[in-house]
Formats: C-alpha cells, sequence, structure tokens
C-alpha cells in the first residue's frame, strides 16, 4: 500500500482533525441546526413569552404590573358565570368533535377518486378547488350562501315551502354554519393526505386480503386504514389546530356575533388583546396559553395512543 493511501485510512479511522473524524455523525445536525434554531426562536420561545405576559396587567405600551394568576381568575370567574370565556370555550369543544368529520369525509372522497373511472381529472380538480382558496373568500362566499333574503340555501329550501332562515342571525344555529364552512377547505386538505397516503398502500397486502376473502368494508377496515395511520396522524393533527385557532372564518362571516355567540378563544382573545375591548395583553396572553394547553392535551393524547400501538405491535 502506497504511503498517500496509509495516510487516508489514517485521516479517516484517527488521525486529522476532531471534525474529520467525527463529520458523518455531525453533517446531519449541521443541516437540521437552522430549521431547529427557527423553531426555538419562533415558536418554543413565543410560548414561553405568553405565559410570562399573561402574569401581568399591561397594555401594550405603557409599564406592565405584576399581578401573578390574577387573569386566569378571571377567566375562572368568566367560566362559573357563564360569560364570554365560556361561550368561546364552548364553541370551540363544537368545532373540535364537529371539525374532525373533514377526516373520514376526505378519507371517503379520496377513495372514490382513487378509482380509474372516466372523468376523475377533473373531479379531483373540483374537489380539490376548496383547498386553494383563501378562508376569506370562503367566509364570503358562505355569507352569501346563507343569506336570508337572496341565498342560496333559503332558495333551495323555499322550493319544499320551508321559511327563510337566518343562519348567522340565529344563536343557536351560527356556530354550525360556520362549522360547515370550515370543514369545505379542511375536508379537501385531509383528501389529498389520504390520496398521497393511498399511493403508498402495499399492493401485495391488498391481494393477500382478497384471497383470505376480504372486500368491501372488511378490506377497507383490516387492510387499507392500517396502512394510512401517517396521513390519519397528520390529519387529526392539522385538524384538531384548524379547529382550535379558528378565527378568520368568524371574523369575516359573524365578528363573534349576534351577541357574542359564535366566540371561540382565538377570536375572544384578539378582542380582549387588540381591539376595542380594551388592549389587555396580559388577558389575551392567558386565553392563548389555555388553548395552548388544551391543543397540547389533544396532540400527546394521540401521539401517545400512536406510540402505544406500535409498542405492542413490535
Amino acid at each position: 500500500m502506497s504511503e498517500s493511501s496509509l495516510q487516508d485510512v489514517r485521516a479517516v479511522n484517527g488521525g486529522g482533525s476532531w471534525f474529520r473524524r467525527n463529520q458523518i455523525a455531525i453533517t446531519p445536525w449541521l443541516f437540521l441546526a437552522p430549521g431547529v434554531l427557527f423553531f426555538i426562536f419562533y415558536v418554543i420561545s413565543p410560548i414561553f413569552q405568553s405565559f410570562n405576559v399573561s402574569l401581568y396587567e399591561w397594555d401594550g405600551l405603557g409599564e406592565a404590573e405584576y399581578i401573578g394568576l390574577r387573569n386566569y381568575q378571571d377567566l375562572y370567574w368568566e367560566f362559573v358565570d357563564r360569560d364570554a370565556f365560556f361561550v368561546s370555550l364552548k364553541n370551540n369543544v363544537i368545532w373540535l368533535f364537529l371539525y374532525l368529520l373533514a377526516i373520514p369525509a376526505g378519507l371517503m372522497i379520496a377513495l372514490f377518486l382513487n378509482q380509474n373511472v372516466w372523468g376523475i381529472r377533473l373531479y379531483k380538480s373540483l374537489f380539490f378547488f376548496p383547498f386553494v382558496i383563501s378562508q376569506v373568500v370562503v367566509g364570503l362566499v358562505f355569507t352569501w350562501f346563507y343569506d336570508p333574503t337572496f341565498g342560496l340555501l333559503n332558495t333551495i329550501i323555499g322550493w319544499v315551502g320551508l321559511g327563510p332562515v337566518n343562519v348567522l342571525g340565529d344563536e343557536r344555529l351560527v356556530t354550525y354554519g360556520i362549522i360547515a364552512a370550515g370543514l369545505w377547505p379542511q375536508t379537501a386538505y385531509c383528501m389529498i393526505l389520504y390520496l398521497t397516503g393511498l399511493n403508498a398502500v402495499d399492493p401485495e397486502q391488498v391481494e393477500a386480503g382478497r384471497l383470505d376473502g376480504a372486500k368491501g368494508w372488511k378490506m377497507l377496515w383490516h387492510v387499507i386504514i392500517p396502512q394510512l395511520k401517517p396521513a390519519t396522524f397528520i390529519a387529526f393533527v392539522v385538524t384538531i389546530i384548524g379547529a382550535l385557532r379558528s378565527f378568520d372564518l368568524i371574523s369575516i362571516m359573524t365578528q363573534g356575533g349576534p351577541f357574542g355567540s359564535s366566540r371561540v378563544l382565538a377570536f375572544y382573545m384578539f378582542e380582549v388583546a387588540l381591539s376595542e375591548y380594551g388592549f389587555r395583553m396580559g388577558y389575551g396572553a392567558a386565553i392563548a396559553v389555555v388553548l395552548f394547553l388544551i391543543m397540547l392535551c389533544f396532540i400527546a393524547y394521540f401521539l401517545w395512543s400512536m406510540w402505544k400501538e406500535e409498542k405492542g405491535a413490535r
């Protein structure tokens, strides 16, 4: 072996600088470092800053006064008295459960669009369309759709002899009307996730299931859905986050009305911190902390469930 070859072997096995000896282990971390730093600076750090601000009475400009947990006490009494915080939290719970309908709806549409039928590209474009348009546009379209004077909804129910319904003006219906508007683009997003997941389904497992006599719902439940767990996880997390941070549709369609009945936590946080209700930054931060903890509980539970299933499978 030549002298140069021996030097190369020494460099790889122990010679040269510390970085040269460990570059295989270090290089992935160097690629990850910018993303990790951005995540810490723009996500993790604001979470702790929000909790810190929630301990103060502050208008955003003047001197901040430390008040401890008084903002959380005020939220508790609003909840007990069934005031604005109670209404916002109740609406968020409704959003959470009904918004999850986007996941099975997206799966059903994806299964349909995964077939080889005539005009399937047109169908895919039509179902994909809601995902690419702005939430503001979605809100405006559904506001016109629900309009009691010229809206398409009241025109349709008028054909069967029913009177006009003011969905966005009725305290009992307004939250469900806004959720229906939000489900339109959210279902399209879940559909895209499941279409991607269906492309990764193992055809050998499908064929083995057919040989064992599985078809229809049995095939879907025992063969297809277990292979779609990664897509289901992403759909679940994104849907939960979307339900809890719902703001734009409410702002466009009702501004929290009528009489505050369509408020959710994100919109109420905006009202108390940045609108005419007074610049109560600490109180708004306390609402943000509560919203974050609810979101964290849901996602942590789902992660724990997936980890438990994978551990049991091993």
